[in-house]
Parts: structure tokens; C-alpha cells; sequence
């Protein structure tokens, strides 16, 4: 039996067009099983950085967050699980990525990830394929209070890639299938 009307919305920590990570979303979103939307969130570049005092003055005088902000945090209230597709940079979170958790998480014990099922997976060239960073993601998003589904793993070595586009190659294409199912089935 289908899942239905389930919304994923994909977060991906690159900011690069073309990037790796960005067509493992994109093919997230090709190969989600029937009844399953999966949308890539645009706009994580336009985000602000985090400054707590901008949070704190929006809360008091009841006004609204900027705009790339609000946009951010609408599409993840909207959605009903959270696909965070992320490169590994430097060992850890690239910082748009970490960013958007910062915005995320407030306003605090009330944010849009509140228990929302929530995953990891992505690429990166070292031989392990981001599993630090995608670590990382899981531990800063479960303390932002999203419900993270430690079980849901794929990290993709570049290497393996042999320099053609994730939907060339079938394993990964089943895999990236295979994930987005078990996030939808987390969903209820």
C-alpha cells in the first residue's frame, strides 16, 4: 500500500549549482516512492547569520524574522519530514547548514523541527563520504529538537562516483529510494 501526501523538504549543505549533494537531492526528489513529494528548500544562502539579539528583538516586539528567515522556517513547518543532504567540510557541518539549525531551533521548546522525523545523508570526497559531518548534523538537529532517525545512513565517497552524476548509478539511486521511504515511514 502507497504512502500518501507525504511533503519531505530537503535541506542541502552546499551552496555549489552543480553540486554533488545537491543532485543526490534532486535525485531524492526523482525516485521517491509513489505518494511521496520530496521539495529542495532554495535559499539557505540568504539566510543571516544566527545573532541572537535580532531573534530576541523579532520575539519581543512580536515582529517577523527576515525574510529568507521566515521562508526557511515555513517550508520546514510545512513539510512532514526533514532530508538534510550535506557535504563534509573541514571535518564537520559546512556553516550554511549549521546556520539554518541555529535559526531552526528557536524559538526555543516551540521551533518548526520540533519532533519532526528528520535524516542525514550526503557525500563528500574523503574515503568515508561526510559520516563526521553527517554525524555532526544529527547530533546538532536532535539538540534542536527534531526527531533524528540515527538508523537512516548514506554517506557517498566522490571516489565511488568515478566522476559521473549520482543518477548514473544504480546502487546509489536504490539507496537515495530506499531512504527517502524509510524517512516518509517515520512520518504519523
Amino acid at each position: 500500500m502507497p504512502t500518501t501526501d507525504i511533503k519531505v523538504l530537503a535541506l542541502v549543505g552546499s551552496l555549489r549549482a552543480a553540486s554533488i549533494n545537491r543532485q543526490i537531492a534532486e535525485l531524492a526528489a526523482a525516485v521517491a516512492p509513489e505518494g511521496v513529494t520530496v521539495t529542495i528548500f532554495e535559499g539557505l544562502g540568504d539566510v543571516p547569520f544566527y545573532n541572537e539579539d535580532i531573534d530576541d528583538a523579532m520575539n519581543e516586539q512580536l515582529d517577523q524574522p527576515p525574510a529568507a528567515v521566515g521562508a526557511l522556517r515555513d517550508a520546514v513547518a510545512a513539510a512532514d519530514a526533514v532530508l538534510v543532504v550535506t557535504p563534509e567540510n573541514n571535518g564537520t557541518i559546512p556553516a550554511v547548514l549549521k546556520n539554518a539549525i541555529d535559526w531552526l531551533s528557536r524559538p526555543y521548546g516551540n521551533s518548526a523541527v520540533k519532533g519532526k522525523p528528520l535524516a542525514v545523508i550526503g557525500g563528500s570526497l574523503g574515503q568515508y563520504g561526510g559520516v563526521w559531518a553527517h554525524d555532526e548534523t544529527r547530533k546538532s538537529f536532535g539538540i534542536a529538537s527534531a526527531r533524528v532517525v540515527d538508523a537512516i545512513k548514506l554517506a557517498v565517497p566522490f571516489q565511488t562516483l568515478g566522476g559521473s552524476a549520482p543518477a548514473d548509478h544504480a546502487e546509489l539511486t536504490a539507496n537515495v529510494r530506499d531512504v527517502v521511504g524509510k524517512l516518509a515511514a517515520e512520518v504519523g
